[in-house]
């Protein structure tokens, strides 16, 4: 392949990456080559519809957009009407249905109570003092322990989180669970992001990204490795690199863990299998996590169709080929990462982010933003105003 000349090449087309080709090919005016070793762009966002039944399907598990960040909205929806939805989340939990985030609801279901909210704070206290815990927690295990209270930690945290992280929450640390969310009242909604900031692409998250990508300027080649072509790039090319940080400097600090995921997936000859888009699995002994039906998702579209589409979502071990989800936040890693950023400074005409690339769990809308501050600041260093 020929790359004589070329100014800018984003490797990645997810959010992060689509976000940087389509500001640099729009504000910019410039050719831009975008990458992606996938057939498709869209990276882990992206959504099919299923051909026997007609139903949008994401292929990496439910995403719902959602953020408090406007600026992020506005650009977003540039790109594609996005339909309202709400999300909410269900979990099963020895045999009997709960609603997630823990709430008032789940509460007063799992102690048999008829607790008021103003009564929530002072019942869970009393919970957390009767675990005996004393002092800083020092894991994820005694930090849920320290919000909820020992009995609802082990019921809906505990072998949920074994699962995912494939070890004892005493084994994985505090600051992953910092901010688990506990309502005293009987909000359901999953995200507590603004009402009219949280939805759906109308039209499907691949035609979104479609969008996004458009510009004639934005040259996009599917199915194509950065390192099968890395040593044409001209040296004053700028590089946006969305891919694995350890992977660009040759594993030489030794590899980054992630936790990966395993999708089943079937058509069910029924209407509705399970009443809800997500359902989670709290129960150790069940080998599964989540439980995905898309329909749910747009119930606008969808007649009676007799069948529906399941995905059944089981976590496992990362291996090499696999898709990295998850970063393992351990003092190693965190030691490996922080080496190779010492080492990206000699690499001066590449630009490193998305979820890949900072070894970060991010959501959508904050890896758009981190790409739409990161081109906001070249273009101030480039003398360049935005348009």
């Amino acid at each position: 392949m020929n790359l004589t000349g070329l100014k800018y090449l984003v490797v990645g087309a997810g959010f992060w990456g689509c976000t940087i080709a389509e500001r640099i090919a729009s504000v910019l005016g410039e050719r831009v080559l975008l990458i992606d070793k996938r057939s498709h762009a869209g990276g882990t966002s992206f959504s099919h519809i299923d051909d026997e039944t007609g139903i949008e399907c994401h292929d990496h598990g439910t995403h719902v957009f959602h953020t408090r960040i406007p600026e992020v909205w506005d650009y977003v929806t540039r790109f594609g009407k996005f339909i309202p939805y709400r999300h909410k989340v269900l979990t099963t939990c020895k045999n009997k249905v709960y609603s997630m985030p823990i709430g008032l609801a789940t509460i007063n279901a799992w102690y048999g109570l008829n607790l008021k909210p103003y009564e929530v704070p002072d019942f869970l206290a009393e919970e957390i003092r009767k675990s005996g815990l004393e002092g800083e927690p020092r894991n994820l295990e005694e930090k849920a322990i320290s919000l909820i209270g020992r009995p609802l930690y082990e019921a809906f945290i505990k072998g949920y989180t074994g699962k995912q992280w494939n070890t004892d929450p005493q084994n994985l640390p505090a600051s992953i669970i910092t901010r688990l969310p506990v309502r005293t009242n009987y909000d359901m909604d999953y995200f507590a992001d603004p009402w009219d900031m949280q939805g759906l692409p109308a039209e499907g998250y691949f035609h979104l990204f479609e969008n996004m990508i458009s510009n004639p300027n934005i040259e996009f080649l599917p199915s194509t490795d950065f390192f099968d072509l890395r040593a044409s790039v001209p040296d004053s090319c700028a590089v946006f690199y969305s891919g694995p940080v350890d992977r660009l400097f040759d594993y030489r600090f030794g590899k980054l863990e992630w936790r990966s995921l395993r999708f089943e997936w079937r058509t069910e000859p029924v209407d509705d299998w399970q009443g809800t888009s997500v359902m989670n699995y709290a129960d150790e002994d069940v080998p599964y996590t989540r439980v995905h039906e898309f329909k749910h998702l747009y119930p606008e579209r969808v007649t009676s169709l007799g069948k529906t589409v399941v995905c059944v979502e089981y976590p496992r071990t990362y291996a090499d080929l696999d898709e990295a989800y998850y970063p393992v936040d351990v003092k190693r890693n965190a030691e490996i990462y922080e080496r190779y950023m010492e080492e990206s400074v000699t690499l001066p005409n590449f630009y490193i982010g998305g979820r890949l690339g900072s070894y970060r769990y991010l959501d959508m809308d904050k890896t758009i933003d981190e790409a739409l501050s990161l081109f906001d600041l070249l273009v101030k260093k480039m003398g360049r105003r935005e348009i």
